[in-house]
């Protein structure tokens, strides 16, 4: 049986005991991932990160047979993946150290468009909840954003159903794999968003929904974005751990105020009283607060927001902006440090969107 790149990649989330952390250690140490998957256990117990009891080679290769009724799956479906070290790989989910090795897509998605903006809340949305999404998603269509949500009752729903009718495009992250839709009720929009935008999500097509993955899910819609918007919470649930993790991904995170006496406009009150969140009491105070009203974001600039480099990594950056396009061994030679090293942080600048690799080991700035 051949085995593309493609089984290489849907098969290494298949192992168990690789994460973010690992995958990118093993990405950084191979030159592709057919060298991994037939080298031997005791070789891949000497890298550095790897722990001795490491998949074995009967694990891999099982791995890679379960990856090919995947494989098949997507070809008849339609459905589309982007690996964590491809070029379209979406730059601000690649800028969180969780971010997943891989996705499943469907639709038309721009990966990387100007301004992206999640909107998130209470499942239980009332009538004021439903008329600040649909106000916050017409202000966002003065500035052509991108709207993703989780496809969930309540305001997730809402968020969508308005950028659609705003003719924004909007992408919904599951917690499931594209064979269901849950709520099931939602398959309709679903289907009407995959013409200008989509569905995203790192489980196979046949994995079911489980509580346990809904949590996961809202790590992809804090780290897709720009800006996190909470309209509506109670003092718990997930769209309080999705502005948790926009938080800790140096995001900026928003929340509306509401009636005390409303168990719904608990979470977004504390939010904003913990200084977890800004207070929006406009759809305009958003566009103020992000500068998006005066000066037309770039990319090139967006790109530098989020990201802290160490030494080395900004010597690599220094280097290549004087040389522009070199291979690993001149990069190496020129910062005076191992191959070893220098594979390992050029990794971390494309996770970081901020290196890109060509043919030849070559890298140069994206």
């Amino acid at each position: 049986m051949n085995f593309t790149t493609l089984h290489q990649q849907i098969a290494l989330t298949f192992l168990s005991g690789i994460g973010s952390r690992r995958a990118r250690i093993l990405v950084a140490h191979f030159n592709d991932l057919e060298a991994f998957f037939s080298e031997k256990r005791l070789n891949l117990a000497k890298i550095p990160g790897i722990p001795p009891n490491f998949v074995s080679f009967k694990q891999r290769v099982q791995a890679l047979v379960e990856a090919d009724k995947i494989v098949e799956q997507l070809t008849k479906s339609g459905t589309s993946t982007v690996f964590f070290t491809d070029s379209d790989y979406p730059r601000r989910l690649k800028q969180c150290e969780d971010a997943p090795l891989l996705l499943y897509t469907q639709g038309n998605i721009n990966w990387n468009p100007e301004r992206v903006v999640s909107i998130v809340g209470t499942r239980h949305a009332s009538d004021y909840g439903k008329q600040l999404t649909k106000e916050l998603v017409d202000a966002l269509k003065t500035v052509d954003a991108t709207v993703v949500s989780g496809m969930a009752y309540g305001i997730d729903i809402c968020a969508h159903h308005a950028a659609l009718q705003a003719d924004l495009p909007t992408w919904g992250v599951l917690g499931h794999g594209f064979d269901f839709m849950y709520p099931s009720g939602h398959r309709k929009t679903a289907k009407r968003m995959l013409e200008k935008g989509g569905l995203v999500s790192e489980f196979i097509p046949m994995q079911k929904p489980e509580p346990a993955h809904f949590p996961m899910r809202n790590r992809i819609v804090a780290g897709l974005a720009d800006a996190t918007i909470v309209i509506e919470s109670g003092e718990s649930g997930g769209s309080l751990i999705t502005a948790n993790l926009a938080n800790d991904y140096n995001r900026d995170v928003f929340a509306f105020p509401g009636d005390i006496t409303r168990p719904y406009s608990k979470g977004c009150n504390q939010l904003i009283k913990n200084n977890k969140a800004h207070l929006l009491s406009d759809p305009s105070d958003l566009l103020e607060h992000m500068n998006w009203l005066h000066q037309p974001s770039k990319i090139a600039t967006q790109k530098q927001l989020f990201v802290e480099l160490n030494a080395k990594e900004e010597q690599i950056i220094t280097i290549l902006r004087e040389k522009k396009d070199l291979s690993i061994d001149v990069i190496a030679h020129l910062s005076s440090s191992p191959i070893s090293l220098i594979s390992s942080e050029l990794l971390g600048l494309e996770f970081k969107g901020l290196v890109r690799s060509m043919p030849g080991k070559r890298f140069t700035l994206a």
